[in-house]
């Protein structure tokens, strides 16, 4: 079953994106380098709540 799940800018705490993650292959929390309109750069984005 997939989960919604929220990722945030380390940098800023600003929320970006909203994906999709299957919670019985990857049950730690997501990490990913993705672009971050508010800090204008690529920055690490973790999942939140």
């Amino acid at each position: 079953m997939r989960v919604r799940i929220t990722l945030a800018c380390t940098e800023c705490k600003q929320r970006n994106y909203n994906t999709t993650k299957e919670k019985k292959n990857h049950p730690d929390r997501l990490e990913t380098k993705k672009y971050c309109k508010f800090c204008r750069t690529h920055t690490l984005h973790k999942e939140t709540k």
